[in-house]
């Protein structure tokens, strides 16, 4: 439905920062929602952050206040920002869509649309 591309995985060192990107092939893609997840490998996948459409943004705890999702219009790019890394923050990132139903703003927990993936891995 919406092609999306991870980029900007990488390993870093505990404390460090990482900027991840995901492009999404359509443009101007009106009431929609973008989100983070991550699944380590012996972990279930968890859903880490999303914005909607109209700016709105949620955190998981995990994450709190060292996150940060954001996105550009312009370029139909979602991003998600990591500072403060942490080695259980180790993980494959993928983004993810789904449109949103008109009158609605809350991001649901199921998405349709998902990348591929980009690698996190922090050392302590």
């Amino acid at each position: 439905q919406v092609q999306l591309v991870e980029s900007g995985g990488g390993s870093v060192q505990a404390g460090g920062s990482l900027r991840l990107s995901c492009v999404a092939s359509r443009k101007n893609y009106s009431r929609y929602c973008m989100a983070w997840f991550r699944q380590a490998p012996g972990k279930e996948r968890e859903a880490i952050a999303s914005i909607n459409s109209y700016g709105g943004t949620t955190y998981a705890d995990p994450v709190k206040g060292r996150f940060t999702i954001s996105q550009d219009n312009a370029k139909n790019t979602l991003y998600l920002q990591m500072d403060s890394l942490k080695p259980e923050d180790t993980a494959m990132y993928y983004c993810a869509a789904v449109g949103l139903r008109v009158g609605t703003i809350t991001c649901p927990r199921n998405y349709n649309s998902w990348g591929q993936g980009t690698q996190v891995t922090v050392s302590a």
